[in-house]
């Protein structure tokens, strides 16, 4: 067993990817499946708080672009699942249950889809700025060491890159509008920008999030992943006529990192482990309503496929 491990860390060492069908130590399947289950329900869980916003759209483009973007996210999500379940299946966990597992809180999902958006505003910059640190995160991980995952994201990245635009449209017709649209504006930038520097995750990260990085499940540190996205978007922010909430935001030209406030760690955290968040517990209501309203079309999907032809 020693030596085939040696043989699978050397194979992801030289970079290799590696296929589902291949032989892989149980902590690496582990962690893989964790990774993708939690992005899968993200993806879910994430078209949530701009569902809300489908029927109070401003106009019918608005509305199509955004029912559009909102059924991405759900079949991203659907097709990280379906990549997880191909690991999890020899564990004897399926997609179902993988599915189900956020009403019981056996998995976690991004901090920031806990949260209110209570204005036109806030889905515009969920686009901006969630789906802009989802690209960054994403576009890291197409490096995965898991061949399977890195090819979906192909993919997911491809269209969160629209997803980026369609925010990026919203936010600069409220930045060149009135002052009340800019007012509206800024007051979401300031709701959002402390979630999104809990989005990466903590600068010191956990046992199994180092794991990951050994086995190049993840390529990018926490850390690097929260700079790279303050180094693109406080420009673009500023670039607005908007201001970033923080007043310890600064750039330091010697190190090439910017300073800033952290984020309320132990609050944040709390809202991903107990589902505590504002909008936590409603919206995972909606979804087990969906989930388990719409069963029956699953089961006449499944009972019409196995079906026995007559002859």
């Amino acid at each position: 067993m020693e030596a085939q491990v040696q043989r699978f860390m050397n194979r992801i060492e030289r970079g290799e990817k590696i296929e589902a069908t291949d032989w892989m130590p149980d902590d690496y399947r582990k962690l893989v499946i964790k990774q993708i289950h939690m992005h899968g329900i993200s993806e879910v869980m994430g078209a949530y708080p701009e569902k809300e916003w489908v029927p109070k759209a401003p106009n019918l483009r608005r509305k199509l672009a955004l029912i559009a973007k909102v059924q991405d996210e759900i079949g991203h999500g659907q097709l990280l699942l379906r990549v997880a379940e191909d690991l999890a299946r020899p564990l004897g966990k399926m997609r179902e249950e993988m599915i189900t597992d956020v009403f019981t809180n056996r998995v976690k999902f991004h901090n920031v889809f806990h949260m209110e958006a209570p204005t036109w505003a806030d889905a515009g910059i969920i686009g901006f700025l969630v789906d802009g640190g989802a690209i960054i995160t994403q576009a890291s991980l197409l490096e995965s060491s898991y061949a399977p995952y890195a090819r979906v994201l192909q993919r997911i990245c491809a269209e969160e890159s629209f997803h980026m635009q369609h925010g990026e449209s919203i936010v600069l017709a409220l930045a060149e509008g009135t002052q009340q649209q800019r007012e509206m504006l800024q007051a979401a930038i300031n709701r959002w920008w402390p979630s999104m520097m809990f989005f990466f995750g903590p600068t010191e990260m956990s046992e199994a999030a180092n794991q990951m990085m050994e086995y190049r499940i993840r390529t990018r540190t926490n850390e690097e992943l929260r700079q790279k996205f303050i180094n693109r978007y406080v420009p673009r922010v500023r670039a607005l006529g908007m201001t970033i909430p923080d007043d310890k935001l600064q750039y330091d030209e010697s190190a090439r990192t910017w300073t800033y406030t952290e984020p309320d760690w132990e609050w944040f955290g709390h809202i991903v482990r107990d589902n505590a968040g504002p909008k936590s517990q409603e919206r995972i209501a909606l979804r087990r309503d969906a989930h388990e309203g719409q069963s029956w079309v699953r089961e006449a999907m499944l009972r019409a496929r196995y079906a026995v032809p007559t002859a």
